[in-house]
């Protein structure tokens, strides 16, 4: 008797994408799949893709090349290409690589049991659609497997914003938010299965508004502060935030709900008014900074995170400069940066790109002013006492390594801590990208 079959699934970019393609697992697993870490031994590889990083689809063309040697030996095996390369590629994908077998968008994959049987019947199987339905109640009763201590939890897709670099709202559409009621049954469900602290997902996420269970529509901040109820529910994080949806009662519960985390992460992209204009972002460099302001006026020792995107096209030294400036006056936490890169279809993609020596020598400027502060927050914590969440053994016997309520990682030698344990930590050690912490004695 032959056994379950098996599905490898690649996962590429954000962290929605580590959420989709637990789903897709799981919807896989009501037609008889069962995951594998290698593609080896798969009846089907399925890769999650990402449009947001420069030369995505090569990207994904040449990892699909890798697997035609595995396609000729296993000619039933299924190879299919889901997400946001997916969704913009289309059937232009099957085209340039006949190997694959079926192609689905980020709003489809609850199709995917139905595609995977549409391509065993040999026909190949391309669903890019924005459908009616919707993929979170066709997915809420599949069953799901025990869970570690952590969660990433879709509430909200999609962008209105149209930033003039980005891709996310032709591959993702427009914004649309969860009913609360499906927020937090899911929540529920997750804690009951071993989940303590979620991660609130949106490529806006600070937009949402959900219909609420009291039929109003719900902000992200009324939705914080019903899950804030649920027991067994230790911590709440949210990401990622747009700052002209950072509202009031939002900034609030920063001060006053105690599960919601003292991190925040809330990309500004420059630091330069025009730039920031030329990308269509619609709002400067100072009303951010007030923002922050304003937000660490009600919580105080909130670390900040945010992104930063170099090089943008017509981008001067003195805009560059104002971005610099921005990073000393806001002093981030954690950052990222990356040198601006073409999407097709965007507007920045049209216009005047600087040279790429220019681009990548004001990236390396900008990342060592980031490392620098980002080696100071974490130096900061030596002698503080933290919440830590353990969620895996470290690399030596009796470490434990889980994530402080700063989102730094932590680790403790005591061979009395388990997975999914919260304990308060006093910081001890500062090392190159982790702390070191004892258990503070009751």
């Amino acid at each position: 008797m032959s056994g379950p079959k098996k599905l490898y699934i690649k996962t590429y970019g954000c962290q929605m994408n580590v959420y989709d393609s637990e789903r897709m697992a799981e919807a896989m697993g009501g037609a008889g799949y069962v995951e594998t870490d290698t593609p080896d031994d798969a009846d089907m590889i399925l890769l999650n893709t990402c449009h947001i990083r420069e030369k995505a689809a090569e990207k994904v063309y040449s990892e699909l090349g890798r697997f035609r040697s595995l396609k000729d030996e296993k000619p039933d095996l299924k190879i299919g290409v889901a997400g946001c390369v997916a969704q913009a590629e289309g059937a232009e994908i099957m085209r340039r690589q006949p190997m694959v077998d079926l192609v689905v968008g980020p709003q489809s994959y609850h199709r995917l049991p139905e595609l995977e049987a549409k391509a065993r019947d040999g026909a190949k199987a391309l669903d890019t659609d924005f459908p009616v339905e919707d993929k979170f109640d066709t997915l809420r009763h599949r069953p799901r497997a025990r869970r570690g201590p952590t969660a990433f939890l879709t509430v909200q897709e999609g962008c209105d914003k149209f930033c003039a670099f980005c891709v996310v709202p032709y591959t993702r559409g427009a914004e649309v938010s969860r009913p609360a009621d499906r927020v937090l049954e899911e929540a529920r469900d997750l804690v009951e299965r071993g989940v303590r602290e979620i991660t609130l997902l949106g490529q806006n996420v600070n937009a949402y508004h959900g219909a609420g269970t009291d039929g109003g529509e719900w902000s992200l901040a009324r939705l914080i502060w019903a899950l804030n109820e649920i027991d067994g529910l230790e911590r709440i994080r949210f990401t990622t935030s747009h700052p002209n949806d950072m509202t009031d009662d939002l900034i609030a519960a920063h001060g006053e709900c105690d599960k919601l985390m003292p991190y925040l992460h809330l990309p500004v992209q420059s630091g330069s008014d025009r730039i920031l204009k030329r990308m269509n972002r619609a709002h400067t460099a100072e009303s951010y900074l007030r923002l922050i302001e304003r937000i660490r006026a009600a919580r105080p020792d909130i670390l900040m995170s945010g992104d930063f995107i170099v090089g943008f096209p017509e981008e001067t030294e003195a805009d560059f400069q104002a971005t610099l400036d921005l990073i000393e006056a806001v002093n981030y936490g954690y950052a990222f940066s990356f040198k601006y890169s073409t999407r097709p279809g965007t507007p920045a993609a049209e216009r005047d790109q600087l040279p790429e020596e220019v681009k990548s020598e004001r990236l390396q400027r900008l990342q060592a002013l980031i490392t620098r502060q980002q080696r100071a927050a974490q130096d900061a914590m030596v002698g503080r006492e933290v919440g830590v969440l353990f969620e895996k053994p470290g690399r030596f016997a009796g470490q434990m390594v889980g994530k402080s309520d700063y989102l730094h990682a932590v680790h403790v030698s005591d061979a009395n801590l388990s997975i999914g344990e919260m304990a308060r930590v006093e910081i001890v050690e500062s090392g190159a990208n982790s702390l070191a912490g004892r258990i503070k004695a009751a």
